[in-house]
């Protein structure tokens, strides 16, 4: 028989639930003298377990407590986002049953959240969107992919039109435990997508009314010289016009004397009085230079209809060449700098487009290159015209000091310029890259030394519809 623990054991057991257990180190040592050593280690093995079952369960307590207050956090952090969403809200399980609802969706249909849960969602939509919901859900326990659909949610003021999506809900072990279904009202989609819509078309406008008052701005700057180039061929013809006034009357006094019988002596010195001979050289040359006035005009005016006429956006074939011709002609009339831009290269080279726009990047480029040289000794403004493979390419380079580096990177911004107030409006670099665009080509910034712009299109027509 072993020997027996003695009396006192029962008073510490019976003790040990209504105070903490005594470690070994607190036993009196009279407790246990005279019981053997194998008695005193058993004690002390069975008070040990003792403390650390306890200590467990105050550990337990602990931490199912903080687990039971995260919950609650959770709870009430899922309720939070249930009450403010905007878009309709609904956790559902496998069968498409509510578990919980957004308030924005127990507003639209007006049912309390409490009567919602545990009704189909389903029911919710019209018969449409109700086969479509269905068929979402049997779809998710085959896959994880979020459907997406559109669907009219039955309001008491009729249906409203939602966009859904319905993602899968699943647990540790990856099954499908229900869904989560959004929905996002169509009607604030459809008018985003029309504010989109009217705001492109505004910027389509604003661009297409730069492009035009660059244009006006050009033109306005010509106005001086064109009137100048106008005037002198006019004048020139005006004044020949006069001696041709005159020479006709000195010849109808003579023709006068001759039908009237005069005799020949008279004749001979009204010939030399009215100095006929000198004045029929002089007739010759007032009727060439009135006919060079005159087809000088006519130049004008042509160069002028073709600038004013072919900038209406229609598609055609013509010749770069002498499009770049008149542009640089009619900004050296108006700049009234002196300097005449030199033209190399091919002598023709047809190409498709818009030829008013492309009119309009040239003009724009010799316009800020003879403003480049403007005061320099020896200005000079250059376009070279040649062909690369199935590409025009059109350089203009004058001899200025060049883009400085910190603006290369900006000198196609719009509203960029490095020119005094008044003097630029900083559009026409910006509206000529976006026209060369528009063309299937483009306009860059060549190397030095001076100012170089390197135009490219497209040979056959590649321009965007």
């Amino acid at each position: 028989m072993p020997p027996q623990p003695p009396d006192s054991r029962s008073t510490s057991s019976q003790s040990a639930p209504q105070s903490p257990p005594l470690s070994p180190s607190a036993t009196a040592p009279g407790a246990l003298s005279g019981a053997g050593d194998f008695t005193d280690e058993a004690w002390v093995s069975v008070l040990s377990a003792v403390d650390r079952t306890y200590a467990d369960l105050i550990a337990h307590q602990e931490q199912l407590e903080r687990q039971n207050e995260e919950l609650h956090d959770m709870q009430r952090f899922i309720v939070s986002i249930m009450e403010s969403v905007n878009e309709i809200m609904a956790v559902v399980d496998r069968e498409g049953r509510m578990e919980e609802v957004s308030a924005s969706l127990a507003g639209l249909t007006r049912v309390d959240k409490t009567a919602l849960v545990g009704r189909a969602v389903a029911d919710l939509f019209a018969p449409e969107g109700a086969q479509l919901l269905a068929q979402a859900l049997q779809d998710l326990r085959l896959s994880r992919n979020v459907a997406l659909f559109e669907a009219d949610l039955i309001t008491p003021d009729g249906l409203a039109p939602f966009e859904i999506a319905l993602s899968a809900r699943v647990n540790d072990h990856n099954r499908l435990i229900g869904a989560v279904l959004v929905g996002r009202p169509l009607g604030e989609l459809r008018q985003a997508y029309s504010d989109l819509a009217r705001s492109h078309q505004q910027l389509q406008d604003a661009q297409s009314q730069l492009v035009r008052n660059e244009k006006l701005a050009s033109l306005g700057r010509l106005l001086a010289g064109v009137a100048h180039e106008l005037n002198n061929p006019i004048s020139f013809v005006y004044a020949n016009a006069h001696a041709l006034e005159k020479y006709l009357g000195r010849f109808e006094t003579y023709f006068e004397r001759v039908q009237a019988g005069a005799d020949r002596a008279e004749l001979v010195h009204l010939r030399e009085e009215l100095k006929l001979e000198r004045n029929l050289r002089n007739l010759r040359e007032a009727i060439q230079g009135a006919r060079d006035g005159a087809e000088r005009v006519r130049d004008i005016v042509a160069d002028l209809r073709r600038l004013s006429a072919e900038g209406s956006g229609t598609q055609a074939s013509f010749d770069l060449v002498e499009t770049a011709r008149i542009a640089a002609n009619w900004v050296e009339r108006g700049s009234k700098t002196g300097i005449t831009p030199q033209i190399t290269g091919v002598p023709a080279l047809l190409v498709t487009g818009t030829p008013g726009h492309i009119q309009q990047i040239v003009m724009n480029l010799v316009q800020n290159a003879m403003d480049a040289v403007r005061g320099l000794e020896d200005p000079q403004v250059h376009l070279s015209i040649t062909r690369e493979g199935d590409t025009a390419v059109l350089e203009v380079r004058d001899s200025g000091p060049g883009v400085a580096d910190e603006n290369r990177d900006a000198i196609f911004d719009p509203f960029f310029t490095t020119k005094p107030v008044g003097q630029g409006t900083g559009l026409g670099l910006s509206i000529s890259h976006k026209i060369a665009e528009e063309h299937g080509g483009s306009l860059t910034l060549g190397p030095g030394p001076g100012g170089c712009f390197r135009l490219e299109l497209p040979i056959g027509g590649k321009a965007r519809p």
